[in-house]
C-alpha cells in the first residue's frame, strides 16, 4: 500500500499510448487503472454502464462521488484524464497532494496523424497485427492548429497547477512505454514493491512507419511545421504559448493591414467575405492558420494594423449555435456531443437531422431545452466541455486578450456603419459592407421567439448582456 496516495490519475491524451500505459500498469498486482472514468461520453469504457458501482448518471450529477470510490477501492485505483474529459473534477485533482500525477507525452505530429489514421480506418486499437487496417492521413494545417492549441493549454494548465502547489509529477513519454525499467521506476514512484520482468504485449503499435510513410502530402505538412517552427514539441510542458486566444482561426487581409478574430456562432463566413473584397481578392488569398509565431510576424510586418472582431445578440448567436453544431447534421456539427445531449440531457431532437414531420413546436422546445443545458454548462455543471460555439462572448473576448485584444468590437446590427469606418482607419475607402447572414434552418430565431425565450436567453447569458450592454433582440 502507497503511504503518500491515494489514488492516481495519468493525464494523456488520445492517440498518445494509454491503453498501452494502462495495460502495463494494470500488469501490477496492487494497481488498477480504470480507463476513461471522467471521459463525458461514456464512463470507463464504451458501452460500460458504471464504474466502481458509480453510474454515469450518478457522475454526472456529482463527480466527486466517483473520485471518493476510486479512493476506496482495492490496492491502488486510478484512471486516464484528457483535456476534454470532466472539467468540474480536474481542479480537485490538480490541488490534492494525495492524487499521483502521471503525465505521458508524445510528439503531437505524431499522435495527431495516428489520430487521423485511426478515423480512416476505425480501428482505434491492435491485438492482432494479421488484423491491421491500413490507410494514409491527409495533414490539414488549420486542424492541427487547433490540435496543437489544445494540447499545449492543458499542458501548460499542468504544470502551472504542480509549481504552485509545490508538486512533482512522474513524466512518461511515448517512446518510454516499451521500456520495463520505465514502468518499474513507474511502480516505485507509486510504492510498489512488484516489478514487472517483461510489458504487456497485447496491445501492438499500430503504425510503425515513419511520418513520411503515414501522411499522403508529407511535403505539404513539412512546409507547413517548417513555417511554424513546431519541433521539438514533445516537451509540451514547456511551450510558451499561455493563452485562451483562438489564433488558428484569426484571419488577416491579404494586402490590407486588418487582422479579424472570429467569435464562433457570430459574423464569420459574412465577414471573411467582406475582407476579400477589401483587397479584390478571392477569399482563399486571405491570411489564416496563424501560429503565436506566425501572427507576431504578421503584427511586425504591418506596422499600422488594426484588428477587429464582431459580436451578436446572445439569442440569435445561440439559435445559431443550436442549429448548426447540434441540431443539423452538417459539417460543423458536434455529433458526439449532440449524442450526448440526446442520451444524458433528454434533449428533444431527433436521432437523424430533421426532416418535414420537424414541426415548429419541436424545434421551440428543443431550443429551450439547449438553453437549459448551456445555462448548465456555462456555469461548469455538466461533463461536457463549455464549447467556444455557445460561450459567452465576454469570455471569449477576456481570452483574446491573453495574446492581444481586438482594436474595434463591433455589434453584427451596426456593421453597415462601423466596417467602412474600420477599413478606413487602415486607409482603405470602402463603402461595401458584409453580406446578409444565411438564415438558420429548417426555422429562424423569428419564428419561435417570444418573452419566454428572450427571458431564458438573459438568464443563461447575463455577463454579455451586462458586458455588452444588449437589451430585447426585437
Amino acid at each position: 500500500m502507497s503511504t503518500r496516495f491515494d489514488y492516481f490519475v495519468v493525464f494523456a491524451e488520445m492517440r498518445t499510448g494509454s491503453n498501452f500505459l494502462e495495460a502495463n500498469i494494470n500488469s501490477f498486482p496492487a494497481l488498477h487503472c480504470l480507463g476513461e472514468a471522467f471521459n463525458p461520453h461514456f464512463i470507463g469504457y464504451p458501452n460500460r454502464e458504471d464504474c466502481l458501482g458509480v453510474s454515469e448518471e450518478a457522475r454526472n450529477h456529482d463527480p466527486l462521488v466517483l473520485i471518493e470510490a476510486v479512493k476506496a477501492a482495492q490496492g491502488l485505483a486510478g484512471f486516464r484524464f484528457f483535456h476534454d474529459h470532466e472539467p468540474r473534477v480536474l481542479e480537485t485533482v490538480l490541488t490534492d497532494p494525495r492524487c499521483a500525477k502521471i503525465i505521458l507525452t508524445r510528439n503531437p505530429v505524431e499522435s495527431y496523424v495516428s489520430w487521423k489514421i485511426a478515423q480512416e480506418t476505425g480501428q482505434w486499437k491492435l491485438t492482432n497485427v494479421a488484423k491491421r487496417k491500413d490507410a494514409k492521413a491527409v495533414f490539414d494545417a488549420e486542424e492541427f492548429g487547433t490540435h496543437l492549441e489544445a494540447l499545449q493549454a492543458f499542458q501548460l494548465r499542468l504544470m502551472k497547477a504542480l509549481q504552485t502547489t509545490g508538486q512533482t509529477a512522474f513524466y512518461v513519454a511515448y517512446e518510454d512505454l516499451q521500456d520495463v525499467d520505465v514502468m518499474n521506476g513507474l511502480a516505485a514512484y507509486l510504492e510498489q514493491d512488484d516489478r514487472l520482468e517483461r510489458l504487456d504485449r497485447n496491445l501492438k503499435r499500430q503504425n510503425p512507419e515513419p511520418l513520411s510513410e503515414k501522411v499522403e502530402n508529407f511535403d505539404e505538412m513539412e512546409a507547413a511545421l517548417a513555417k511554424t517552427d513546431h519541433f521539438g514539441l514533445g516537451r509540451t510542458p514547456n511551450f510558451e504559448a499561455r493563452r485562451g486566444a483562438a489564433v488558428p482561426s484569426y484571419v488577416a487581409c491579404a494586402k490590407t493591414p486588418l487582422l479579424f478574430l472570429p467569435v464562433r456562432s457570430a459574423p464569420e463566413d459574412e465577414i471573411v467575405s467582406w475582407m476579400a473584397a477589401l483587397d479584390g481578392v478571392t477569399e482563399d488569398r486571405l491570411q489564416s492558420g496563424f501560429s503565436q509565431k506566425t501572427l507576431r510576424h504578421w503584427m511586425r510586418a504591418n506596422t499600422g494594423h488594426r484588428s477587429f472582431c464582431v459580436v451578436r445578440h446572445p439569442a440569435l448567436r445561440a439559435h445559431r449555435a443550436f442549429c448548426e453544431r447540434i441540431l443539423n447534421k452538417g459539417p460543423k456539427c458536434y455529433p458526439e456531443i449532440r449524442r450526448t445531449l440526446r442520451r444524458v440531457h433528454k434533449l428533444p431532437i431527433p436521432k437523424e437531422a430533421p426532416d418535414a414531420g420537424w414541426s415548429l413546436a419541436d424545434h421551440r422546445a428543443a431550443f429551450c431545452a439547449f438553453l437549459e443545458f448551456v445555462k448548465a454548462n456555462l456555469s461548469d455543471q455538466t461533463a461536457v466541455r463549455a464549447d467556444a460555439a455557445w460561450g459567452s462572448q465576454a469570455g471569449i473576448l477576456q481570452g483574446m486578450g491573453n495574446f492581444a485584444l481586438p482594436d474595434f468590437v463591433l455589434r453584427e446590427d451596426e456593421l453597415e456603419a462601423y466596417l467602412p469606418a474600420v477599413a478606413l482607419q487602415v486607409g482603405v475607402m470602402h463603402e461595401a459592407t458584409a453580406p446578409a447572414p444565411a438564415p438558420d434552418t429548417p426555422y429562424c430565431l423569428d419564428q419561435i421567439y417570444d418573452d419566454d425565450i428572450e427571458a431564458r436567453v438573459a438568464e443563461t447569458y447575463q455577463r454579455d448582456y451586462l458586458v455588452f450592454g444588449f437589451g430585447r433582440w426585437r
